[in-house]
């Protein structure tokens, strides 16, 4: 929820805090503004990998905990912003955290869970993401589109209660207890991280992270724009704002309701295949409708808009290919460094991602459309599609001690 805020309110708050900085609120400028908040918020989202070393350190529990209040104070902050700068400042601090969360559960889920259903645990847990762009869009139609932008971000503030309510109700696992005993008491950091590049787990580790760039960039320089380009789409077919901020909340809904659909069916999908193919299904998805919804019916006159939604449904169910991730990475490395190699792979693609997400912005600003240049992030799924044949294959194997 935290994390998709700004997407929805995008337009609105740039139109309100650039005047603020000195900068004109044209079209062009909010792209390219939108554009860097988003890659600075990557930025921070990368920079979270340092909390993979603390959680095999420390715990996944109590790590985990930290992660949350950390994001949800400065989400909550963000509300406070007067200019474009603060704005920027408290979007990084809170993808700090947000960066943290998703390497510390699913490696805590998977370290829980039988193997014989770790698959349908790690999805399962995923689908919380996608249930949270439902929040953020029941958020922005009741909120934001009645009181404006800084309400959804108080809002955004909520999950710090969340803390209070685990604190004593999520423990370590068992398996990183005993790999704690086992190694003396503790699990040094310097180790946990230096190991993702030993001789065993160094190939893996490069493509897996070449695999979740591709993943971060159709998300993030493309699927994050649906609420933009929602908002222009309904504004050009004359709709009011107010009409366009709940328009640009049903797209997110329906974004929302297609990944939760794409992530039950993917232990489905993974059953059925490999986990190679399994990703390879979702990234074609992402190849094929990123180019078709912001390349060609973006750009379509009479019924663009409705058009638009029904595609977006379907990127919905290709952006269910990080519920892939969520089972695949821990099942390729051991107990003492599986947080630190999660937290790695999935949030160094977050600094790939943030300079492909600021050339989007900047595209935006130089061809004066949000259209052509969202949809060649689709190469990215190309190039990702390439490399898969070379990825580590786990399909039956037990999750590593």
């Amino acid at each position: 929820m935290d994390s998709f805020i700004l997407s929805l309110v995008l337009v609105p708050a740039l139109r309100d805090v650039l005047p603020n900085s000195g900068i004109a609120a044209t079209p062009a400028n909010v792209g390219y503004y939108g554009g860097l908040l988003f890659a600075l918020f990557m930025v921070g989202w990368g920079t979270a990998l340092i909390w993979g070393p603390v959680a095999d350190r420390f715990g996944r529990a109590r790590t985990l905990m930290l992660t949350i209040l950390w994001f949800s104070v400065f989400t909550l902050l963000a509300a406070l912003a007067r200019d474009v700068w603060q704005l920027a400042l408290f979007r990084f601090l809170a993808g700090v955290g947000i960066g943290g969360e998703w390497s510390i559960g699913a490696s805590l889920v998977s370290e829980e869970w039988p193997d014989e259903r770790r698959t349908w645990g790690a999805c399962l847990m995923h689908t919380g993401y996608y249930f949270g762009l439902l929040l953020a869009a029941f958020a922005n139609y009741f909120v934001g589109s009645q009181f404006g932008w800084r309400y959804m971000f108080a809002v955004g503030g909520l999950p710090a209660i969340l803390v209070a309510f685990l604190f004593n109700r999520v423990h370590e696992p068992a398996r990183w207890k005993m790999k704690r005993a086992e190694l003396g008491g503790k699990i040094p950091m310097r180790r946990a991280f230096v190991e993702l590049f030993s001789q065993k787990y160094r190939r893996r580790t490069v493509l897996n992270s070449l695999y979740l760039i591709a993943s971060i960039v159709g998300l993030w320089a493309g699927s994050v724009y649906v609420p933009s380009a929602v908002t222009y789409l309904a504004d050009r077919a004359g709709e009011t704002a107010a009409s366009g901020a709940k328009l640009a909340s049903w797209a997110t809904a329906i974004l929302g309701i297609g990944t939760i659909i794409g992530a039950l069916l993917t232990p489905l999908i993974a059953n059925r295949l490999n986990r190679r193919s399994t990703l390879g299904v979702f990234f074609a998805f992402m190849l094929v409708f990123l180019w078709l919804t912001f390349g060609y019916v973006f750009y379509r006159g009479t019924g663009a808009l409705a058009w638009f939604l029904v595609c977006t449904f379907f990127l919905g169910i290709g952006g269910a290919n990080f519920a892939v991730y969520s089972f695949w990475l821990p099942e390729q490395y051991g107990t003492e460094c599986r947080v630190s190699a999660f937290a790695f792979c999935t949030n160094i693609g977050r600094f790939a991602g943030a300079g492909l997400t600021f050339l989007v912005g900047a595209g935006i600003r130089h061809f004066g459309t949000l259209g052509t240049p969202v949809a060649l992030t689709s190469l990215a799924f190309l190039l990702g599609l390439l490399l898969l044949p070379f990825g580590k294959e786990t399909k039956g194997e037990a999750l590593p001690g």
